[in-house]
């Protein structure tokens, strides 16, 4: 079984945007995959840590979603704290991006998550477009 946690709060610098997970940090040392997912039934993005031996699901929900779009938009690699351990988030724009080209007008991800999707990212669709 998978850990999931989820991403409590954010802070936007002019130099970072920092994604922080407020519960306790696992003893393991962390390493971003490069890799995220969807989560439409809890209406989440998820990004994924190697702890070397498994995988921990780290949940984006709607309440971050701004600070994903600031993230797109400035193109700077997020941070994600953990207690101690800091990491870039590898592949976060090219994953998030390609999630969110896919979600816009599709269905398939549940129609409650397509809208929310597009109503979070819709200036960043339209820059992008």
């Amino acid at each position: 079984m998978h850990k999931l946690v989820a991403v409590n709060r954010t802070e936007i610098t002019e130099k970072n945007i920092e994604f922080i997970i407020e519960e306790m940090e696992p003893a393991e040392a962390l390493e971003a995959s490069g890799q995220m997912l969807t989560d439409s039934d809890h209406q989440a993005f998820v990004y994924l840590l190697d702890t070397g031996t498994d995988y921990i699901y780290v949940q984006f929900k709607l309440h971050t979603w701004p600070a994903l779009t600031q993230a797109l938009q400035l193109k700077k690699v997020p941070l994600l704290t953990w207690g101690k351990q800091i990491m870039p988030l590898a592949n976060f724009h090219e994953e998030l991006w390609m999630l969110v080209e896919n979600i816009e007008g599709n269905d398939n991800y549940g129609e409650d998550f397509r809208t929310a999707v597009e109503q979070a990212f819709h200036e960043a669709l339209a820059s992008r477009a």
